[in-house]
């Protein structure tokens, strides 16, 4: 067995051990069972944007939430895809800490333009509702913290099965997630064998282990499925430049999916310098890393 092999059957077991007895009811089950509207309380408190907030119509799409059948009920989520045509790649769009709130589904809008069925199911839903947060330490410490990996895998793996149950085609399966979503995006590159690429943006690639989070992007790097891109900022304060150079060269240890993934760092950038509903943008690298993850994607086959 090898380590990718592993690293799969650890987060098999530790979903399985976080299921409830049959018959019981509890945390398993979906707290949030609808998606809100608008952005995420703790990071605009005052319900004022900047001024570069991009706001993507449905104009020619087929957009809303949707409810995708996962363990312990239905698991809501944000889909888009163009209004006609069939077998539509799939690209998955994965949130932030946040949630599934407005930036994320205008990013689900901005794909499906491009012709993708994208789809953002909301992976906090057992956990609780991050769009009701106001203070980001309370939303890490009372949802973030407790969303385990394997649930989170898994949960992909359901919205995959959905979107291929919908006509998407899954033999042009992509993925791409900012900030916590970034990680995941990692994560998932190394545990499904349907994804042909992803895009990372400047997910954390190191960290302690708990429970929740057995591994990190550096306990799999070489094992990914498809490449990955990688979009860093180079003055983001909790993720080292280091940490990526550190990637690159696990990489470039690992097999020829992990070798033909690549970075590129933004010297003047900070986190989050694709949230254009944020102070933290920078519109220069955002619409530089927005022409490579598309390029990205067409490259390998999604």
């Amino acid at each position: 067995m090898n380590a990718n092999d592993k690293m799969i059957r650890a987060m098999r077991d530790e979903l399985e051990s976080l299921r409830p007895a049959a018959g019981a009811t509890g945390r398993r089950g979906f707290v949030v069972t609808a998606l809100g509207s608008g952005f995420a309380a703790a990071v605009v408190p005052t319900g004022s944007l900047v001024a570069q907030t991009v706001k993507t119509d449905t104009a020619g799409l087929t957009a809303g939430e949707v409810k995708i059948p996962a363990a312990g009920g239905d698991m809501p989520a944000y889909r888009a895809m163009p209004a006609t045509g069939t077998g539509h790649p799939v690209l998955l769009v994965v949130q932030e800490i946040f949630g599934v709130h407005e930036h994320i589904k205008d990013v689900c809008r901005r794909f499906a333009k491009l012709g993708y069925l994208a789809i953002a199911p909301e992976l906090f839903a057992r956990q609780g509702d991050p769009s009701q947060y106001t203070s980001v330490p309370e939303l890490f410490k009372n949802v973030v913290s407790k969303v385990p990996d394997a649930q989170v895998i898994a949960d992909l793996d359901a919205t995959v099965t959905w979107a291929g149950s919908q006509g998407g085609n899954l033999d042009r399966l992509g993925i791409t997630g900012f900030c916590w979503g970034g990680r995941i995006t990692w994560l998932y590159s190394a545990h499904s064998k349907r994804v042909k690429a992803g895009v990372a943006w400047y997910g954390r690639l190191t960290g302690d282990t708990s429970p929740m989070t057995s591994q990190h992007p550096y306990d799999i790097a070489a094992n990914l499925n498809g490449p990955v891109l990688g979009l860093y900022g180079g003055v983001d304060t909790g993720i080292p430049v280091a940490t990526v150079d550190e990637m690159k060269k696990r990489l470039a240890a690992g097999g020829p999916a992990s070798r033909a993934s690549e970075f590129v760092v933004y010297p003047d950038a900070g986190h989050a310098f694709h949230a254009d509903y944020r102070p933290s943008y920078q519109k220069a690298a955002a619409d530089d890393g927005w022409r490579r993850c598309q390029a990205w994607f067409k490259k390998h086959g999604v």
